[in-house]
């Protein structure tokens, strides 16, 4: 399973905000064809959302064997939505920037955010 820091991952929930699901896993659950197609379709775009019709656990277990046997990182899990992403040197659409910081300053506290 490819691991990704929480500034990688922050990136790249923010690029899959606009995407629409493209598979969909049914009743019949993780198949060779549905992730022979999950596998085509991240060398594709990179990242990529799917919808599973499960129940939580399995949807849990769904993306793990997803992350491990396609060597991808699990970026987001929102109820029947899963998020993951696996860098492709030869298309390389996805630029993932490391989040700004501001120069000498620390960075705001709980207690600051919130008033905000």
């Amino acid at each position: 399973m490819l691991s990704i820091t929480l500034s990688e991952r922050l990136a790249l929930k923010s690029r899959a905000h606009a995407l629409s699901p493209t598979v969909m896993i049914g009743n019949a659950g993780l198949t060779e064809a549905v992730l022979k197609e999950i596998a085509q379709t991240l060398k594709i775009h990179e990242l990529i959302k799917i919808r599973v019709m499960a129940e939580r656990p399995q949807r849990e277990e769904i993306l793990t064997a997803i992350c491990t046997q396609l060597n991808a990182a699990p970026v987001q899990h929102i109820g029947k939505i899963l998020v993951v992403y696996q860098p492709n040197p030869d298309a390389h659409l996805i630029e993932i920037k490391k989040m700004p910081r501001h120069k000498g300053k620390k960075p705001l506290t709980k207690k600051q955010l919130g008033n905000r």
